[in-house]
């Protein structure tokens, strides 16, 4: 007899392999901004305890929102920790977070595709609070303070990637810890502030976008903290079996409703106490950004294993369509970037409409019965191969999505949709996929969708004038 569970997995399996119901969606652009340059925040420009600039011009694509007009704002992680030095901090360095503001255009292609993308770095905006926040001393790691050098010169408290600056007598979502690993970004409807989520609370900060300054920290429910916080990634997951969040897989995706007043955070990987990267199931969480109430749903990872070795991608973004329907980027980690060859990269709908809030259940059998249904809009690596990209050269960290501005295309007018990669700040690659070297700029994939599939979209409404706020 096959257990109800495999049954589970292999009818999912059946579903989620079928094609996507939106042809429609195609690539009609690509744009790209070069990896090895420095960004704006020229004072930050010194080198890193691993060497590498503090400027450095990278990991753009681990969250992009569109401010209107032809803007956009984009979100690097923690900083250039791709170089090995620091095994107790886990590679991570004094990196100043940041997000970009970018201006872009598209216009006639030159090439195969119907449009060129045209990118302008315009502003780069460092994060930080009035607030004193907590720096390792770096003593047990070798390093000397984790407080920016900086935070001195502007009578500020910067905001940093490096693993140790936190209150060991806290939970992971202590506000006063300066460490905070932005992966999205979305921009408040008056345009005055962005929402940025992270990774080691996970926290959801909101900051003035012309001065960087965070305005508000909004809530997240303990049970997505954990206890027992460590400078290695790997000591931290070893420490915290029992709940909450799995280091460097914390709140990957932010989306924001189309009035503003209610964010959507959804987790990388299922939390400790639902089967961390095991688990089938990992967790949106709904925010009322007037009221402070939450609610949490359960969304259905693929199996991209077997039903009797299942193995999960992880989810990278979430963007709205509406005020309960939304597209989540789900991935492997492989292609450009990891020397082997991009095969899951895929976008999902969904609608939370009418779903069981799952803020009082706990494990993955227990989460199973009230999981979101889903259905797959778009095959990414499919829609890139047809266009001529090889499967090596796709990027592993397809991370950040958004809707852009509509586009008429051979007469018709369609929405974009925008996903962008984290080169993970590695200009070029040179591995045994590419042994002489590849270029691996902060890349930028347009794909145009027709109105018909997508009948319920409502943009967001972004007050006049909004994106002339730098």
């Amino acid at each position: 007899m096959t257990h109800p569970r495999k049954l589970l997995y292999l009818a999912l399996a059946a579903a989620f392999a079928a094609p996507s119901a939106y042809a429609a969606v195609d690539l009609i652009a690509v744009g790209s901004l070069d990896g090895h340059v420095g960004d704006l925040a020229t004072q930050t420009s010194a080198p890193l305890e691993n060497g590498a600039p503090g400027n450095l011009f990278g990991g753009i694509g681990s969250g992009i929102a569109y401010a209107g007009c032809n803007t956009l704002v984009a979100v690097p992680d923690r900083g250039p920790n791709a170089i090995q030095y620091d095994t107790p901090v886990s590679d991570t360095a004094s990196y100043i977070n940041r997000f970009h503001t970018l201006s872009f255009e598209l216009v006639s292609g030159t090439h195969t595709l119907p449009f060129d993308m045209n990118l302008t770095l315009t502003a780069t905006t460092l994060l930080r609070t009035a607030q004193p926040l907590v720096y390792g001393d770096g003593a047990l790691a070798g390093l000397s303070s984790g407080a920016p050098a900086l935070n001195s010169t502007d009578h500020t408290n910067y905001f940093t990637g490096r693993s140790d600056n936190f209150d060991a007598s806290q939970l992971s979502t202590d506000a006063l810890d300066a460490r905070f690993d932005p992966e999205s970004i979305r921009v408040s409807s008056d345009g005055a502030n962005v929402f940025i989520s992270d990774e080691y609370g996970p926290y959801i900060y909101r900051f003035n976008r012309k001065t960087g300054q965070r305005t508000l920290v909004v809530p997240v429910p303990d049970s997505f903290a954990i206890s027992n916080l460590r400078a290695n990634g790997d000591d931290e997951i070893a420490d915290n079996t029992a709940g909450g969040r799995i280091s460097n897989k914390g709140m990957e995706g932010l989306a924001i409703s189309p009035d503003g007043n209610t964010l959507y955070g959804v987790m990388q990987s299922p939390l400790a106490q639902d089967g961390g990267t095991n688990g089938a199931y990992t967790r949106i969480l709904k925010i009322d950004l007037i009221t402070g109430a939450t609610a949490q749903y359960a969304y259905p990872l693929t199996n991209i294993g077997s039903s009797s070795k299942p193995k999960y991608p992880t989810v990278s973004d979430i963007v709205a369509i509406n005020g309960h329907e939304f597209l989540l980027d789900e991935r492997d980690g492989k292609g450009l970037g990891d020397d082997s060859t991009a095969a899951f990269k895929k976008i999902f709908r969904v609608d939370l409409d009418g779903q069981q809030d799952v803020s009082g259940l706990t494990g993955e059998a227990a989460l199973a019965p009230a999981a979101v249904g889903k259905t797959q809009f778009l095959d990414i690596v499919t829609v890139l191969n047809a266009h001529g990209f090889n499967s090596n050269d796709i990027p592993a960290k397809l991370e950040g999505t958004a809707f852009g501005p509509d586009i008429v295309v051979d007469g018709d007018t369609k929405h974009t949709f925008i996903v962008a990669n984290d080169n993970d700040f590695i200009g070029t690659v040179t591995d045994s996929n590419h042994p002489a070297g590849i270029d691996n700029p902060n890349r930028f994939f347009v794909f145009a969708v027709d109105p018909a599939d997508l009948p319920d979209y409502v943009p967001q409404q972004l007050a006049s004038g909004v994106c002339k706020r730098k």
